[in-house]
């Protein structure tokens, strides 16, 4: 397989946050010759406006996250749940990387979708709220690549997810998976 490049959307800010951990620790167990990048900024990316969205003066922030995304071979979505649903600082992205409908960097792209949340079911709505959004855009989802992990804030008080066993074991799981998908993609 030739070096593949998988870009990392982290849907909480929090420079602390148990997601930014996942996503870290996920690049840390990426096999050889893929390489995961975290996408910074995503809370600099002002809200989705289609009188803004017009070629030559599209905010930097959201052109950002379009070359990033243009430039990767796959996308890896971890998120917590705010309030039942996918924290707006994601959406925002989704819809910047959705446009120009049906023609962005975003069609076809092979997805993976995770997280952790501090409530029993680790977040599943939100990660299956951004799968919907994401299909819709036109991305790869792969619905079977799942990861949730319930009881953050307890889980992770200690630990950090790239010392938890288990977590890792399953990371390196889910980064094989979409890596797979990645080789797919270009077979195709």
């Amino acid at each position: 397989m030739t070096d593949s490049s998988v870009l990392v959307l982290v849907g909480s800010l929090r420079a602390a946050s148990t997601n930014r951990q996942l996503a870290e620790a996920a690049a840390l167990v990426a096999p050889e010759g893929v390489t995961l990048t975290i996408h910074e900024g995503l809370g600099h990316i002002p809200l989705y406006n289609e009188d803004v969205d017009v070629e030559g003066s599209v905010p930097e922030g959201a052109a950002a996250l379009r070359t990033a995304l243009a430039a990767a071979d796959a996308l890896l979505v971890v998120t917590p749940e705010h309030n039942g649903t996918i924290p707006a600082s994601l959406k925002n992205a989704i819809d910047w990387a959705s446009r120009p409908h049906g023609e962005s960097a975003i069609v076809g792209k092979p997805v993976a979708v995770i997280g952790s949340a501090f409530g029993q079911f680790g977040g599943v709505w939100a990660q299956d709220e951004a799968r919907k959004a994401l299909g819709i855009a036109g991305a790869k989802v792969l619905e079977g690549v799942k990861l949730s992990i319930p009881g953050s804030v307890v889980r992770f008080a200690e630990t950090q997810p790239k010392d938890d066993a288990e977590v890792v074991e399953k990371l390196r799981d889910v980064v094989a998976k979409l890596s797979a998908a990645i080789s797919e993609t270009v077979a195709a």
